[in-house]
């Protein structure tokens, strides 16, 4: 039996007839940019999350870049503000800020939650802070209500990295309603994912909202008037017809995903493994289903033996790469073990019992 990572193929052949009557409605309208259907699924994921405005975009970068930039642009922001991140993340998050010439401060996560530590995070606040950053990583939900809070008593913009975390809720507040915006990517491998590169802005600002569609517009919100330097960054009409089919069984996958990370925190027993920490169901969307073990390229090397194909997220931090070669030198002890000790395992909405089993069962046997 080979288990692969993510089987896209199985979970878009699921929806097969209707994304091709999503996409034949496309074609057939003669309507390929900023029509009918961005308008809809703007309207139906602003609806889900619960926010007054969605903005699709390009991709989950373009979303972070282009809210930060638009801070900029109505004098919220300015060259050199320091923007507070965990130091753990993707390196997308990273070049968000460094896009908009803002400085990094890179901030160490909880051990048990691999998410943006609060308390860690207020420490690292000084004059020049005005925005955190938080990443909801491998689908769980930070911290929110404390992040919030130290946000609004230091008067700072809050802008939630929700790539990973479609769906996810804490309070009964899901991703994309806490911060002042939030950033979302549909790459396709993401929980929403679309059939190419997607992503959108939620937010409640109806100002910011507006600047950030005429960021995307070449800077504009009227043809040929052009009020900002802007960019060419908008969802097209085939993604987000795709995105409106697959947005109706989000939360069907989402259960499925569940009910595999139950069986694996129920069935993986080694101590070798540190299982990932889940206390609140709404909270997490296993995105990724993340375990640490100190010998992670002899346990994957295994398992890959076994048929079980793994991927790590991610090899290498972003203040250890070559595109931040000035940062290289700096430590961050408990990003660069999670780095070096984490691997990711099969999980997705098609997984069968058995492969869950074997899994768990090579695991225990490692």
């Amino acid at each position: 039996m080979t288990i692969p990572f993510l089987d896209l193929k199985a979970i878009n052949a699921a929806y097969r007839d209707e994304l091709i009557e999503a996409a034949t409605r496309v074609i057939d309208s003669g309507w390929y940019i900023q029509g009918q259907e961005v308008a809809a699924f703007e309207k139906e994921f602003a609806a889900y999350c619960v926010t007054r405005y969605c903005i699709g975009v390009g991709n989950g970068l373009d979303a972070l870049i282009l809210t930060l930039r638009a801070w900029k642009e109505l004098g919220r922001l300015k060259e050199g503000d320091e923007v507070i991140v965990p130091a753990n993340t993707y390196i997308a998050t990273i070049l968000a800020i460094t896009e908009n010439r803002l400085t990094p401060v890179l901030v160490e996560p909880d051990i048990d939650t691999y998410n943006l530590s609060p308390e860690l995070a207020e420490k690292a606040i000084t004059l020049r802070t005005k925005v955190i950053l938080p990443v909801h990583l491998y689908g769980r939900l930070v911290e929110m209500p404390k992040i919030m809070e130290i946000a609004d008593r230091h008067g700072l913009l809050v802008l939630e990295d929700a790539a990973q975390a479609h769906g996810a809720s804490l309070q009964g507040k899901k991703a994309g309603n806490w911060g002042h915006a939030a950033g979302f990517s549909f790459y396709p491998g993401k929980n929403l994912g679309a059939l190419g590169d997607a992503g959108a802005v939620t937010t409640n600002d109806e100002k910011l909202a507006q600047t950030i569609r005429a960021l995307g517009n070449y800077g504009s919100q009227k043809k040929y008037e052009n009020l900002y330097q802007g960019v060419n960054s908008r969802l097209d009409e085939m993604q987000a017809a795709l995105l409106r089919v697959k947005l109706q069984h989000l939360d069907q996958e989402t259960a499925a995903r569940r009910i595999v990370a139950k069986k694996y925190l129920e069935g993986i027993k080694n101590p070798l493994i540190t299982l990932p920490k889940w206390e609140r169901e709404e909270q997490h969307v296993f995105h990724l289903f993340v375990v640490r073990c100190s010998r992670r390229d002899e346990l994957q090397a295994y398992l890959l033996e076994q048929g079980v194909h793994t991927l790590i997220h991610y090899p290498i931090p972003p203040h250890k790469q070559q595109a931040y070669s000035d940062w290289n030198l700096k430590v961050f002890q408990r990003s660069e073990m999670i780095h070096h000790m984490s691997l990711s395992l099969p999980i997705g909405p098609g997984m069968g019992e058995a492969e869950i089993e074997k899994i768990a069962e090579l695991l225990n046997a490692f």
